[in-house]
């Protein structure tokens, strides 16, 4: 049986999924006994830097630029436009820009819902959902955006037009 991206991508997400699910009964408990929803809580703006959530700064943000540097030398191959220019102005292209960086920020979010619930659970016995669900992505999108689009415009300058980038 020969497993592909595809197949990897919806397990993973299915992971993440179910991790969040099964977090939230947990969350709830949480919001009613302490009388504070923990992302809009001083606790949590306390442990990002110290807590858990310093794994995401680092990690998430350099696979989302690994990811879009692979993504934008791809679409210097391709001919496509620098992504975010891509997505605002190419009406013919963008259906294919938005499939092709969901699926990476999919991957992305759920690389970093997975370890952080369990990083969480081992040092707070539970999990806070909302945190994995706000902080995951912004730390993901917009490095991406970015490292694609400029990624695309060195390959394109440095003769790296359509099926000329290594």
């Amino acid at each position: 049986m020969r497993v592909t991206r595809s197949t990897i991508s919806t397990i993973m997400t299915a992971v993440a999924v179910v991790m969040l699910r099964a977090a939230i009964p947990s969350a709830i408990h949480d919001t009613f006994e302490t009388g504070r929803v923990y992302l809009f809580s001083r606790e949590f703006l306390e442990e990002l830097p110290t807590g858990p959530g310093r794994f995401r700064f680092v990690l998430q943000p350099v696979m989302a630029i690994l990811l879009g540097w692979r993504d934008g030398r791809a679409d210097a191959r391709a001919g496509r436009p620098a992504y975010p220019y891509g997505l605002l102005v190419s009406g013919e292209k963008r259906k294919e820009l938005v499939r092709s960086g969901w699926s990476t920020v999919r991957d992305l979010v759920a690389m970093g819902i997975i370890p952080d619930a369990v990083v969480q659970l081992l040092i707070y016995r539970q999990v806070h959902p909302g945190a994995a669900l706000v902080v995951g992505p912004v730390l993901i999108t917009l490095p991406y955006a970015m490292s694609r689009a400029l990624t695309n415009r060195v390959a394109r300058r440095m003769g790296g037009g359509p099926n000329t980038v290594q």
